[in-house]
């Protein structure tokens, strides 16, 4: 157990070292190519609607804005699926600890505070990506 905390540290302090390090990089040498990295990778969908079906410039005017309309609707649904997530995992959590002995329950909430601060380093990354 010991020698998890010891990797958890250190995997913590190599995630802050690299959260400083790109906060500190010359703005001239940022990657402009992708600014947002989850966008690249799943692509422009109607780019890539055009490609597969040959797609006129008129059928794109069409279809442009059907998904501009849906955009909002995507995001509302990914919000509420993550926020019934978090809650179902809340509730298991909390049916968890009573079963387990006062020692076992020390471990799992330095656990439990472990993946958050990670959760929250991860985070910090994305806003200081985004914000570069």
């Amino acid at each position: 157990m010991k020698s998890r905390f010891i990797t958890l540290g250190a995997a913590c302090v190599a995630l802050f070292a690299t959260v400083s390090i790109g906060q500190a990089q010359d703005p001239a040498t940022k990657n402009n190519d992708r600014p947002n990295r989850w966008h690249h990778k799943r692509g422009n969908r109607l780019e890539h609607l055009t490609k597969a079906l040959d797609l006129t410039p008129e059928q794109q005017a069409k279809i442009r804005p059907i998904f501009d309309q849906a955009k909002p609707q995507m995001k509302a649904a990914r919000q509420e699926s993550k926020e019934k997530m978090v809650a179902i995992r809340e509730n298991t959590m909390a049916q968890v600890r009573p079963i387990l002995t006062p020692a076992q329950q020390q471990k799992f909430d330095a656990l439990k505070k472990a993946r958050e601060d990670m959760r929250k380093a991860r985070q910090e990354m994305r806003d200081a990506i985004k914000n570069d």
